[in-house]
């Protein structure tokens, strides 16, 4: 069992930052691709960003610049700084990772976090 706990959401002003947080523990062998995703009430749920287990990152077009995502595999962890919010950042955000099993070293299983609010006010 996996399990991904995401921390540091919360109420932001705009143009403020937070920083979120998101630790894997469990059954872990291997963690390639993690990423940060969000869902804003009555939207689609969207990367934001993502990070490969290289390093190599990409990000949603209407965040670069403005967050930076990074991770420290001997914590499992995954971050993401949130610089100039905007109220357009107001979601909930969810972690993501692809994870291999100490048991079933040949497959990739791929977990969610459960969620932390990001509220972003005018």
């Amino acid at each position: 069992q996996v399990q991904l706990v995401e921390s540091g959401g919360g109420l932001a002003q705009t143009g403020g930052s937070l920083r979120l947080s998101c630790i894997a523990s469990g059954n872990i062998f291997r963690i390639d691709t993690m990423g940060w995703y969000r869902q804003a009430p009555g939207k689609e749920r969207r990367t934001v960003a993502v990070i490969a287990g290289d390093g190599t990152t990409d990000y949603e077009m209407s965040v670069r610049g403005r967050f930076t995502i990074s991770r420290d595999n001997a914590k499992n962890a995954v971050y993401l700084q949130m610089d100039s919010l905007k109220p357009e950042d107001t979601a909930v955000y969810y972690c993501n990772a692809d994870i291999i099993n100490p048991d079933r070293t040949w497959y990739t299983n791929n977990y969610w976090g459960q969620g932390i609010q990001v509220t972003v006010s005018s």
